[in-house]
């Protein structure tokens, strides 16, 4: 099922191009904060996939064009982000492995814009990545239980600010810096997350054209390995990462469009710098 948020924050199912507003499930569950709506359809799935698929049944469509989506998951309690995890030319064994805490807060939906900040950044890149969303509570669980963890996958585009002191918190936590979705697909629906195509065009030129195949440690391990460290919760996000080849800057006026088969529509986000930064378009 593609689960969608959208207007103010209801819940839809994305279906042969419509969105099906299905909020009428939730019943008392939607009069929450609009940022736990998901959370708490991930938390309570099996009591509510029936009801969800009873109210498509009578619920009204509407062309997904003509909807306001939102980010699938607003405010996960954790956005885990792999760095690197993908096996490339220039770096064809997988390394130690490595991640770090992207703040909620930076999470924006489709159709937003990306604020470039005023920082003294060498370069902007937008890294595209498959992010897995948790469906159970995950702590220390070996490799071999990890899938069971799953609930499903999101589109994720890794905004990163290059050449700042401090680390990731300067490169990767500014405001607007993690746009997803716009489906949050159920796991069920996809037959392999190991054997998806992962395109990301930028003004229309193709930047990205590589395959989740290419992953130095699969999800299993992935959720492993962080699980190991701390615990997830349902509604959680963990990022795996991305293949490297194609990044180059990114600048004011810059339309980005990211597409994983399977998972739905193409995640669409515009790029605004108040600066208007150019110096290293060339780079």
């Amino acid at each position: 099922m593609k689960l969608v948020l959208h207007g103010n924050y209801r819940l839809g199912v994305l279906r042969d191009g419509q969105v099906i507003d299905v909020t009428s499930a939730l019943g008392r569950m939607y009069r929450g904060r609009p940022g736990e709506v998901m959370r708490r359809v991930v938390e309570e799935w099996g009591k509510l996939r029936p009801r969800i698929e009873g109210a498509l049944q009578s619920g009204q469509g509407s062309p997904v064009e003509s909807v306001r989506l939102r980010p699938p998951v607003p405010r996960p309690g954790q956005l885990v982000c792999l760095a690197g995890n993908y096996l490339e030319p220039a770096r064809p064994d997988r390394g130690a492995f490595n991640a770090f805490l992207k703040p909620p807060t930076s999470i924006i939906g489709p159709k937003e814009t990306v604020e470039l900040p005023p920082a003294s950044v060498k370069y902007f890149h937008f890294e595209p990545e498959l992010a897995v969303v948790i469906g159970k509570k995950a702590s220390r669980v070996p490799a071999s239980e990890a899938m069971q963890h799953v609930f499903g996958y999101t589109p994720f585009l890794d905004a990163s600010a290059r050449g700042l002191p401090g680390g990731f918190f300067l490169g990767k936590s500014w405001h607007t810096f993690g746009p997803m979705g716009p489906a949050l697909v159920t796991a069920d629906e996809v037959t392999d997350p190991h054997k998806l195509g992962v395109r990301l065009w930028v003004n229309d030129e193709l930047r990205h054209d590589f395959s989740t195949a290419s992953m130095g440690r699969l999800i299993p391990e992935v959720i492993a390995e962080v699980t190991q460290v701390m615990a997830l919760e349902p509604g959680d996000v963990v990022s795996t990462g991305t293949h490297h080849q194609g990044l180059r800057p990114i600048q004011d006026g810059d339309r980005l469009r990211l597409e994983i088969e399977g998972l739905g529509p193409a995640l669409h986000v515009s790029v605004r710098d108040p600066l208007k930064r150019t110096s290293w378009a060339a780079d």
